[in-house]
């Protein structure tokens, strides 16, 4: 394209094509700094996108936790008494799961290896120790933590992560604009950046990479919410059944009936949320811990210290080469010692409010020490008393200890649940987010804490499954053998998706990329196999669970893609608008009209049938589009786009609400109204100056804010004129006095409104139908499969998808909208 043709085309373009931040375009015309860009694609790629990327931005390999009100600072610069306070609250948010592990491996290994000699124990106990040692310490702590999102992980957080750096999203509602956003925080080339590049250009190019990455995080997901209802049924159990033999005539029975008492007491507490009892929750999994090590020391002294040897790794082959067949039944026990790798990939839904340094601090000089110590004792204890094994945790705590130790290890064992039970509500939330699970009711429990949400229809099934758990199961090493396979099938999932985060991300050494899934994923491999061998004995419970919430996630997924593809296919051509003229071929009546719709470029089909079906139409209309991005929060100031969309006399605009995975939607109508009318009009005013300066109302100075603008878009892209819509009143003042804002260089003549007649006629066109009031404009959508589709896309399409949007939240009620002022059309979406 010629450099005239190029200027014509933005001439003719003029207000028609403009977004606030002056950088994202429909798919009908591009912006003239990006023209050439487009042209050489091709056989530039995408390095020169990437070279624009400021230096600034960090990666996920530096990145720590973020505040949602300033994601720069937080948690960079604390000092060391705030990273160790840091460090003590999360001994009560991430590592209760694991807390409450030595309450049952050593029983469950044991139940399967029958103790005959010293070699038994110290083989179960180096087993135990370099487990620990190896996965929740050096993979998670050290390496996979390093792989969040921006202060966010588990499986979703890394999948977003992904999804930011090669466009895998099934939903193609991505846009140039979304990389602006501040939080994108994408990093700057490496030396692997061909590598990185071709791996993106190959997950972009397949999609049958697309949907398998999907489906590998779906199913991490499924087993995460497995979890859910393992790990209460699980942790409960365990402190409970400390009564037996210490109260006449209390059985299995009477284990059974008190642990499900304090499940439907657990899950009943879960609306009222946890931020007014979170802060008992770090003091009391601190004396756990103590409880652990104390316990744990004084048992390795007072009974048999040669249980040291263990750190001798020659034991586990010596442990394998006397049990063979009973030693690998047994790695399924001993899986459940590190039940922070799908407690912490979990939890790190929760982890906005920690520090990477004060997690790894708090595992590091507490957690670790401690559990070591509390195996070593138990260990040291079987040494003596072999027949010990099956209650061996309550056996070994010293006399006059028993209660207080189980008071405070059934508190233990509920935060633990507690924890799990939130992190299952984050996930799903996350998923929801991302369009992989029907809208569900959210209710947020706290006002200063955005993560403590509750679901109430997840809250009862998973209390309603957890009672059939443990009333099926009756006893802790059943359960186990079902807790062992969700395990390990979350930390291959998370093998997985770290691999490509190194490599597409990160950018390292090919050969250190390798040996991650490598060295881990053969462990991880090793526990799969001794674990599926109890498929019959409780393990097939977590597969049925995951296969459900599988099939419910990828329908969900799968039928909004389809719906989304029709909704592009199907829109409405400019064209037509224009042959309608500004009236629409109806009467415009005072009035702003809020279209909610999903496209983020085009004229959405149901727009046609509101004018067919209305005998007027409002005066100004406004396609909103709540879009989520692939990041955990999108800042206030950075949340809104407008653009017109059709000549000035036409009276409408789209505007684009973007929100992050993590963000919370709780605005009031009237709040909502009230800040899309301000940054509609601030919309207007930035328009009209940008109009008048390519006018050309002092030519000397247009040609020198040309040039300069020009050089300022060689260097960064279109970003320099990103203008936010929403600041406080202390970011316009720094905006105003900032010399490098192209608003503080426009004359006094360009700035003075009152000499625009039109943007004056336009403000109080829109103030007046602001007055006349807002009507939300819905569609009751029906997808149903066209009568050519295979038989298999019908029955998924037109009965699972059909029934779960019919069983899902409306968008009404989803978005808190006024009854009284929606209007809703019928549309049947052919997919």
């Amino acid at each position: 394209m010629e450099e005239g043709e190029i200027e014509e085309s933005v001439r003719l373009l003029g207000s028609e094509s403009r977004w606030v931040d002056g950088s994202e375009f429909d798919s009908e015309s591009l912006p003239w700094s990006l023209l050439e860009e487009e042209a050489n694609r091709e056989r530039h790629g995408h390095i020169r996108r990437r070279l624009l990327r400021k230096p600034d931005r960090i990666d996920s390999l530096d990145v720590e936790a973020t505040d949602v009100s300033n994601f720069r600072d937080h948690h960079k610069d604390l000092s060391i008494w705030r990273t160790l306070a840091l460090a003590f609250q999360t001994l009560g948010v991430v590592y209760g799961d694991l807390g409450t592990s030595p309450l049952y491996v050593f029983s469950d290994v044991f139940s399967k290896v029958p103790i005959k000699s010293d070699v038994d124990v110290l083989g179960a106990l180096s087993l135990v120790m370099y487990t620990i040692a190896l996965l929740p310490l050096a993979k998670y702590v050290f390496i996979v933590l390093k792989a969040n999102d921006n202060g966010e992980g588990g499986t979703f957080a890394l999948y977003s992560l992904i999804c930011r750096y090669a466009n895998i999203s099934l939903l193609p509602n991505r846009q140039q604009t979304d990389e602006h956003i501040s939080s994108f925080k994408l990093k700057l080339p490496t030396p692997e950046l061909e590598r990185a590049l071709n791996i993106k250009e190959g997950l972009e190019r397949r999609s049958s990479l697309k949907t398998l990455l999907l489906l590998l995080v779906l199913m991490g997901t499924s087993m995460i919410i497995g979890d859910g209802i393992l790990t209460p049924a699980m942790s409960v159990m365990s402190s409970v059944s400390g009564l037996q033999g210490q109260i006449p005539g209390f059985d299995t029975n009477a284990v059974v009936i008190l642990s499900i008492v304090i499940l439907v007491g657990l899950f009943s507490i879960q609306r009222f949320g946890t931020s007014k009892v979170s802060f008992m929750f770090a003091p009391i999994l601190a004396l756990w811990f103590f409880c652990l090590g104390s316990i744990g020391m004084y048992n390795l002294f007072k009974h048999d210290i040669t249980v040291l040897k263990a750190f001798n790794p020659a034991y586990i082959y010596y442990f394998f080469k006397r049990n063979t067949a009973e030693a690998w039944s047994a790695l399924g026990g001993c899986v459940l010692c590190i039940t922070v790798a799908a407690g912490a990939e979990a939890m790190f839904a929760d982890l906005g409010h920690f520090s990477v340094l004060s997690i790894q601090i708090a595992f590091s000089f507490v957690v670790f020490p401690c559990l070591m110590l509390a195996y070593m004792g138990q260990a040291a204890y079987l040494m003596r008393y072999p027949s010990s094994a099956e209650r061996i945790f309550y056996d070994s705590v010293p006399d006059g200890l028993f209660w207080p130790v189980l008071v405070i290890a059934t508190l233990a064992a509920m935060i633990a649940s507690q924890s799990m039970i939130s992190a299952t509500f984050s996930c799903i939330k996350q998923s929801m987010a991302l369009g992989c699970f029907p809208r569900l009711k959210i209710v947020h429990t706290s006002r200063r804490l955005m993560g403590q949400i509750y679901i109430p229809i997840i809250n009862w099934f998973l209390m309603i499954t957890c009672i059939l758990v443990v009333a099926t199961f009756g006893s802790t090493t059943d359960i186990a053998n079902a807790y062992g396979i969700a395990e390990v099938g979350v930390m291959i999932v998370s093998t997985a998706l770290v691999t490509l985060v190194m490599l597409l991300i990160w950018q390292i050494n090919l050969f250190l990329a390798l040996c991650f899934p490598l060295v881990f994923g053969m462990v991880e491999l090793i526990y799969l196999s001794a674990v599926l061998t109890k498929i019959r004995e409780g393990g097939w419970l977590p597969l049925a669970f995951a296969s459900c919430f599988l099939c419910v996630m990828h329908t969900w997924n799968y039928g909004s893609v389809l719906k989304y593809q029709s909704e592009v296919r199907e829109k409405i051509s400019m064209d037509f608008l224009l042959e309608l003229g500004s009236t629409l071929g109806t009467v415009r009546v005072p009035g702003i009209g809020l279209l909610y719709n999903e496209l983020v470029q085009g004229i959405p089909s149901v727009f046609g049938q509101f004018l067919l079906g209305l005998p007027a139409i409002h005066s100004t209309i406004v396609f909103v589009c709540i879009k989520y991005v692939p990041v955990p929060v999108v800042p206030q100031e950075e949340r809104f786009l407008f653009r017109r969309v059709c000549p000035k006399d036409y009276h409408m605009f789209r505007c684009i609400a973007r929100y992050g995975y993590k963000d919370v939607r709780k605005e009031d109508h009237h709040a909502f109204e009230q800040l899309l009318v301000e940054s509609l009009e601030k919309f207007l005013r930035i328009e009209s100056q940008e109009l008048a300066l390519e006018n050309g109302i002092d030519e000397e100075l247009d040609s020198v804010l040309l040039r300069s603008r020009d050089s300022e878009f060689s260097v960064n892209g279109a970003e320099e004129l990103q203008i936010p819509l929403m600041h406080d009143q202390r970011m316009e003042d720094t905006d105003t006095l900032s010399s490098e804002e192209p608003v503080s260089l426009f004359p006094s003549s360009v700035m003075s409104f009152n000499e625009d007649p039109s943007l004056e006629y336009e403000l109080s066109a829109l103030r007046e139908a602001m007055n006349s009031g807002f009507t939300y404009l819905l569609s009751h959508g029906d997808v149903r499969a066209r009568k050519d589709s295979w038989f298999l896309k019908k029955l998924i399409v037109n009965y699972f998808y059909a029934f779960l949007r019919r069983n899902c939240r409306v968008g009404a009620a989803n978005m808190s909208l006024p009854h009284m002022n929606i209007m809703r059309v019928g549309m049947t979406y052919m997919v």
